[in-house]
């Protein structure tokens, strides 16, 4: 049986009403203008120190209770997706292109349910840091925020966001102790070759059969560099030359992702697709610039801080619907780099199991407010737990 704080299920309707809000009025990355004001207004309504600016355009709540020095951070992402909405409810976007198609509605309206909650409990003593983060969406904005003093500012001993999954009841938790979710590289082969006609390719230098060889010899870093109890995936995305029938183009691009679980294993590969890009353009006569940049870092939770948030779950829906030990993620996340900073957890909140469901990142979906309450317990606990009194 879920256990709950009254004041949780009490608000429940206004924390709705805050998420359905803003998924009416998505903003992308380092965009969240409206979406940032909304939280700062409702923080300081709360009483609740606030902090604009954060990261471009991240907010920082602190709420200081009692006198002990200790400190928990508390994150949830705040940006949207450029993706067409399909739904047709009276809370879809009113915006053509945006939506929030991945919950980031509602892991703001969780976060700042526990910030209000909070704020008129009181039952903890310390200080709690509600970071609201922008451009989760790979623009780096847990990095900016980081970059900008976020924890030299907002000390945190420790740090906890979530993330909603589909196809887990509502309800439920999923909770991994050690890397969770891949970390996230982009990449850009440029290849230059001899551009010729089409009709007489002996004249030039092709730099699709380039680009083809490429793409093929790429393929090999992973299934013969990469152990094979490790995991990483190296995905070609774009193929990008030429704009005529009768033109061998000058030049090409190659595009795509690449996913691993350990820093070292990402930078192994980047320095393969290097020389290897580099070897095959070379070998055929043309020359290959390899972009190779990494977004997001391996999340990693810290053991002790995933036992501490399973043990938190378990307490509000009980043990049995807590998943200790859920598969590995290949997505990314940036709150990647917060925990590279602050030891902490990332955790797996239900969206719901409904046969039928889409994934995130679909024009289909919509955050279940049935979770809400939950993932505003969650928080709750956890500040209770970490900054009890005595």
């Amino acid at each position: 049986m879920t256990t709950l704080p009254p004041l949780i299920e009490e608000n429940h309707a206004e924390f709705t009403a805050w998420r359905r809000d803003i998924h009416a009025h998505p903003e992308l990355g380092f965009a969240e203008s409206r979406t940032a004001e909304l939280v700062a207004t409702r923080l300081e309504s709360f009483g609740i120190e606030v902090h604009r600016g954060v990261g471009r355009t991240g907010v920082v709540g602190v709420l200081r209770n009692g006198a002990s020095p200790r400190t928990i951070g508390l994150r949830a992402d705040m940006d949207a997706l450029p993706i067409q909405e399909a739904n047709s409810f009276d809370h879809r976007s009113r915006h053509d292109g945006r939506m929030h198609a991945c919950g980031h509605d509602g892991h703001t309206a969780m976060l700042l349910g526990a910030a209000k909650v909070l704020a008129a409990t009181r039952n903890f003593d310390g200080t709690v840091h509600f970071v609201f983060q922008p451009a989760e969406e790979g623009l780096g904005g847990a990095k900016a925020m980081v970059d900008d003093g976020l924890f030299e500012r907002f000390p945190c001993e420790s740090i906890f966001g979530m993330h909603n999954r589909p196809k887990l009841a509502v309800g439920r938790f999923a909770v991994r102790a050690g890397p969770m979710m891949a970390g996230g590289a982009f990449f850009d082969i440029d290849i230059t070759g001899v551009g010729a006609h089409g009709a007489r390719p002996e004249s030039g230098v092709d730099p699709i059969m380039v680009g083809t060889q490429i793409a093929s010899a790429l393929q090999t870093i992973v299934s013969r560099n990469v152990a094979p109890v490790d995991t990483a995936v190296l995905s070609i995305t774009q193929f990008h030359a030429g704009d005529a029938y009768n033109v061998i183009p000058q030049t090409a691009r190659l595009s795509g992702t690449v996913r691993a679980f350990s820093n070292a294993t990402m930078t192994m590969i980047g320095e393969h697709m290097k020389r290897t890009a580099e070897g095959v353009a070379r070998a055929m006569g043309a020359t290959a610039k390899v972009d190779f940049r990494v977004n997001f870092a391996p999340t990693i939770n810290d053991p002790a801080q995933a036992e501490f948030a399973a043990a938190v779950c378990a307490e509000l829906v009980g043990a049995h619907n807590v998943e200790r030990n859920p598969p590995l993620i290949m997505a990314s996340e940036d709150f990647s780099f917060m925990l590279e900073r602050v030891p902490g957890c990332y955790l797996n909140i239900g969206n719901g199991e409904i046969e039928g469901s889409c994934e995130v990142h679909n024009p289909a979906y919509d955050f279940n407010d049935d979770a809400i309450p939950l993932g505003v317990g969650f928080f709750v606990r956890a500040v209770e737990h970490k900054l009890a009194r005595g």
